[in-house]
């Protein structure tokens, strides 16, 4: 029986129409339970005011209205949410691969004392608990005067991203052989330009993969920007949607909208970048 199984699953590519219907009706059913939470939200969204509690199951619900994306975007301070998150996230993200790329490129390319030991280090960083960093941050950046800045926020947001960053690039790097480096140099390019014309360009599916990284890192991020933000106007959007939870009352429509509306830049830069995803998934290495 165990036999026959294998046989049936890891055939050869000529499979039979009976198996690749059971595969499609696998992925469509994965698919349905992917997206139908997200439709609910969007249900719950086009709701009324007094029928936010309805169990009724319909995406489209009986009297579908737009009053509650009215409210989140001419009632609420939503664009100043979205732009601080932009800021943030962007320059975070900016930071991010503008320091990773160098950093992992001298771990990759240079032996120098210290290096081992570094890259440990660099992993070990990763291993912390986010919540353990909370403490220490927020000290220094009271110290530094960085409560309720861009700047605090931004640099607190590199710290856990940056490590984890240098060990992929540092990664990619080492598959790009050396000798296409050394060829360039024979033909009277400096290091630095090399790198700039050579491993850079080469390295974009892994750069995109690690802005994608910075910028949803510091884009969900919540339990950080509460404790080094407090006045309204620098909220992000994540503490935006938790003012709209009170202690009595939630504004459950509201805050369906305002996640709905949040979630389409994201939903861009995926789908912007995703030529170098996938790249990035079947380019692993360059033959020398």
């Amino acid at each position: 029986m165990n036999n026959a199984i294998r046989r049936f699953f890891f055939r050869s590519r000529g499979d039979s129409p009976f198996k690749r219907l059971i595969i499609h009706l696998v992925l469509i059913l994965a698919c349905i339970i992917a997206i139908y939470p997200a439709l609910r939200i969007i249900s719950v969204s086009l709701r009324p005011g007094d029928r936010l509690l309805s169990t009724s199951l319909a995406i489209i619900p009986k009297d579908a209205t737009l009053d509650n994306y009215r409210e989140v975007i001419f009632e609420k301070n939503f664009f100043l949410w979205l732009w601080n998150s932009l800021i943030i996230t962007i320059t975070t993200s900016v930071i991010g691969v503008i320091l990773a790329m160098s950093s992992a490129y001298a771990f990759s390319r240079w032996n120098f004392p210290g290096r081992g030991p570094g890259l440990v280090f660099l992993l070990a960083t990763q291993m912390i608990p986010a919540a353990m960093l909370m403490i220490p941050i927020y000290i220094l950046a009271a110290r530094l005067h960085l409560i309720n800045t861009y700047k605090g926020l931004v640099f607190a947001y590199s710290v856990s991203s940056i490590p984890f960053s240098i060990w992929i690039l540092k990664g990619y790097y080492d598959t790009i052989p050396g000798e296409l480096e050394e060829a360039a140099m024979i033909d009277g390019v400096s290091k630095l330009s090399a790198f700039y014309r050579i491993i850079l360009p080469l390295s974009t599916p892994a750069l995109a993969i690690v802005f994608l990284f910075n910028f949803m890192t510091a884009w969900n991020d919540f339990l950080l920007a509460r404790i080094m933000l407090q006045r309204e106007s620098m909220y992000t959007w994540t503490l935006g949607l938790q003012s709209l939870q009170g202690q009595f009352q939630t504004e459950w429509g509201a805050y369906s909208a305002a996640s709905i509306l949040i979630a389409i830049p994201v939903m861009t830069l995926f789908l912007f970048s995703s030529r170098w995803l996938i790249s990035g998934l079947t380019l692993g290495s360059v033959k020398g």
